[in-house]
């Protein structure tokens, strides 16, 4: 039998994306231009409203699955590998998340910063570095902006479903 994706309401899928295989992504969701979300053979569920957004892989292992929150955002040219996210976390763009790693909510992973495999990150965390750190407690107005971060992307979301951003028209080789 072959692995199919579910794919939630309201979900946009911006061409270029691919969607393949055990792959569960709920309602309103909004994956952005050329990432890639592939599950050979453990699951990905993606949460609620969780963005991910332009040149972003995510690959589920035989042993690690990856479970992903409600109201996340999976920042441009971000690898996500085999790990759990919970629920409002901000995964800065370039970041890369090895396998087994668990990220508690409410928490910004800095732009490129590299959680190697296993590591736990407390909730309510800012989390930066190459191997990732906790650098510092979050504060109340970061944590809020996490939830207006996912808020932005739901929003243009629902704008290129209406069409308001056109693609340019592709050329041929011979065109150019």
């Amino acid at each position: 039998m072959a692995l199919a994706p579910k794919i939630g309401r309201d979900v946009f899928l911006a061409p270029g994306a691919v969607v393949c295989g055990n792959v569960s992504i709920a309602d309103d969701c909004c994956v952005f231009f050329n990432t890639t979300i592939r599950a050979d053979r453990t699951g990905i569920s993606i949460g609620e409203r969780t963005n991910i957004q332009d040149n972003c892989l995510l690959h589920s292992t035989p042993v690690y699955p990856i479970e992903i929150g409600r109201e996340v955002s999976i920042g441009h040219g971000s690898i996500i590998h085999g790990c759990r996210i919970a629920d409002r976390v901000l995964v800065g763009m370039g970041a890369i998340i090895m396998n087994d790693v668990e990220i508690g909510e409410n928490c910004i992973i800095g732009a490129g910063t590299l959680l190697t495999q296993h590591k736990k990150v407390p909730p309510n965390s800012l989390v930066m570095g190459a191997p990732g750190a906790v650098v510092r407690p979050l504060r109340e107005e970061e944590i809020e902006k996490i939830a207006k971060n996912a808020e932005h992307y739901y929003t243009m979301s629902r704008e290129h479903m209406r069409g308001e951003f056109q693609l340019a028209p592709q050329r041929e080789e011979n065109d150019a």
